[in-house]
């Protein structure tokens, strides 16, 4: 996906978002937050923050699995640090494995901006399974 050859997911283009960096047991998504991303309070909705959290935390565990394997997440939880405008420019969503095992995977992740300042951190448990 990074390189151009298969299809990013549908969703990406709904958040404006992207594969920035990707390696085994961490992957990073990069998305710019605009005023379609806004709740009626005037920044940028929480979802948007939860749908990346869940993006490069989840990536982290699926780039650990064997091939014939699939996830899907059970739970995550997300805490906002401070609101997300239009105004900040890009954010990066940075997902890293804790551990992944047969049947059940761990990640963290946290949003930042180009400076690393950060705006809300999460963790996750995904069920693997034989695809």
């Amino acid at each position: 996906m990074m390189a151009g050859k298969l299809p990013g997911a549908p969703i990406a283009r709904l958040m404006n978002m992207w594969v920035d960096e990707a390696e085994p047991g961490r992957v990073v998504f990069g998305a710019r937050p605009e005023r379609q991303h806004y709740n009626p309070i005037g920044s940028v909705h929480g979802g948007f923050a939860g749908t990346l959290l869940d993006s490069c935390m989840s990536c982290a565990v699926q780039s650990l699995l064997p091939k014939g394997m699939g996830y899907t997440t059970l739970e995550y939880k997300v805490s906002l640090v401070r609101a997300i405008t239009d105004q900040i420019g890009a954010v990066y969503a940075k997902g890293k494995a804790i551990q992944v095992g047969s049947r059940v995977g761990t990640a963290e992740g946290r949003i930042v901006d180009a400076n690393g300042k950060l705006y809300a951190t999460g963790t996750t448990t995904c069920l693997i399974f034989p695809i």
